[in-house]
């Protein structure tokens, strides 16, 4: 019996790495990175995650040491202080962290649950999602909404658009102003829509396709008109604010671009980034990018503690109740093999049994399953002890017992892990194997 299931995650993001790692980690999106992870040795499942402050991809190996040498070519020109390497319980409550917000840059915003669910979407298409990272972030996301409706760590939260808005705010008089809003996803429309509360007297969103700038301009209240890029030479410089926001891999807004600007704030929340650093060097014109946001959403973090506290403890009641599941798994393992090694021998017995007393004279069909049912009641009370023990065993991460188990009674078992991280969650949740008979699965349940 091989042990499988194991994650191993790698993580470039905001805490520890500048918009430039990121961007660099990132690659050529999450179809062409779970491609490529699915392409090496020993990996069956991959998963990456690619938004403004993160960059992030798993794999599911046999192997711990397979996952760890598959994703260690990841982000290989990031520095290595900014590269964070995840085992498989590491993963898995990163990703409930992840998906509640915790570790955004802006504390419990929302926008994380549909990018965690887009990336999902994205990475099941390229054929990277099995039923370890299904169980996996299916958990996460679950976690991730209770933490939004149990607690309150996203009310009055800010998300980077807004936040981008309340930095420009401080930088410069928006009364009467105008904002150019390039990007019409959903960054660019929560820009707008922060914007729309403000005193500015117009807004433009430039998108590369103008309908669906003229959507995120119905959603606002303020004058606003939907233009396309190729407009962008023409209405920046009639502009106080620019918000950039798009998915683009190219550089957006040019330094031409600004050349006949006034006072101008550009504030710049895409990654990879939209406007050229070499805008900045104007006279007048002040260039700000994602780790530039990090005081602004500081104070949002700072009121938002409390929820946090409340939302750990909520991940930790999760992970402790997916860790036991597995745990369970592992020492059912054992004893579904335990129980097939006694079947097997009691088979033998029973039919040498039942041939001795065929030739001391026949055998009615009562006697028969008298014998029978003495053979299965032996075999249970034998092996009760045993199997509450290998129970125990897993509950105290007492994994030398449960290998010691399943090389007694699997002879198939190859010892290739030292602990849990190699544990199967894939239906971890099931009740005991089938090979054990219900009657001992109840006592033990008692």
């Amino acid at each position: 019996m091989r042990e499988t299931g194991a994650i191993a995650g790698v993580s470039v993001a905001h805490a520890d790495a500048t918009v430039d790692e990121i961007e660099a980690a990132g690659g050529d999106g999450v179809r062409a990175t779970v491609s490529d992870l699915l392409a090496r040795e020993g990996v069956e499942e991959a998963f990456a995650v690619q938004t403004c402050n993160r960059s992030e991809a798993y794999v599911v190996t046999d192997r711990t040491v397979d996952g760890t040498t598959a994703l260690s070519t990841f982000a290989p020109d990031v520095r290595g202080g900014a590269v964070r390497r995840l085992d498989h319980e590491e993963s898995l409550e990163h990703l409930m962290r992840v998906a509640s917000g915790l570790e955004s840059l802006v504390l419990g915003e929302d926008q994380i649950i549909g990018q965690l669910r887009e990336a999902y979407e994205e990475s099941k298409s390229a054929g990277g999602i099995g039923p370890v990272l299904k169980d996996a972030v299916t958990k996460a996301l679950h976690v991730g909404e209770r933490a939004r409706t149990e607690t309150e760590i996203n009310e009055g939260v800010v998300s980077l658009g807004s936040a981008a808005v309340r930095l420009a705010a401080g930088e410069i008089d928006l009364t009467d102003g105008t904002a150019v809003v390039v990007g019409a996803g959903e960054m660019g429309t929560l820009a707008a829509r922060t914007l729309d509360d403000t005193a500015v007297s117009g807004i433009v969103v430039a998108n590369r396709t103008v309908p669906h700038a003229e959507f995120v301009v119905e959603e606002v209240n303020t004058p606003a008109e939907a233009v396309s890029l190729a407009d962008l030479p023409a209405v920046i410089p009639d502009a106080d604010l620019v918000v950039t926001a798009t998915g683009s891999p190219d550089l957006i807004v040019h330094p031409s671009y600004v050349d006949d600007a006034g006072r101008l704030v550009c504030i710049d929340i895409a990654q990879p980034r939209d406007v050229d650093p070499a805008a900045g060097a104007r006279e007048g014109v002040t260039v700000y990018d994602i780790d530039d946001l990090e005081d602004v959403t500081r104070r949002t973090r700072e009121s938002r503690a409390e929820e946090a506290r409340r939302v750990e403890s909520l991940i930790d009641e999760e992970l402790d109740r997916v860790l036991e599941a597995y745990k369970r798994k592992r020492a059912d393992d054992a004893i579904s093999a335990m129980y097939a090694g006694a079947d097997r021998v009691k088979a033998r017995e029973l039919d040498r049994a039942m041939s001795k007393l065929e030739a001391q004279g026949e055998l009615t069909d009562e006697q028969r399953e008298t014998v029978a049912d003495m053979a299965d009641a032996l075999v249970g009370q034998l092996l009760a002890a045993p199997t509450r023990s290998l129970r125990d065993a897993a509950g105290e991460d007492d994994w030398e017992t449960i290998r010691t188990a399943l090389q007694l009674f699997d002879p198939e078992f190859t010892s290739q892990a030292d602990g849990p991280e190699e544990a199967d969650i894939t239906d971890a949740a099931a009740g005991g194997p089938d090979a054990i008979p219900d009657s001992v699965v109840e006592e033990l349940d008692d």
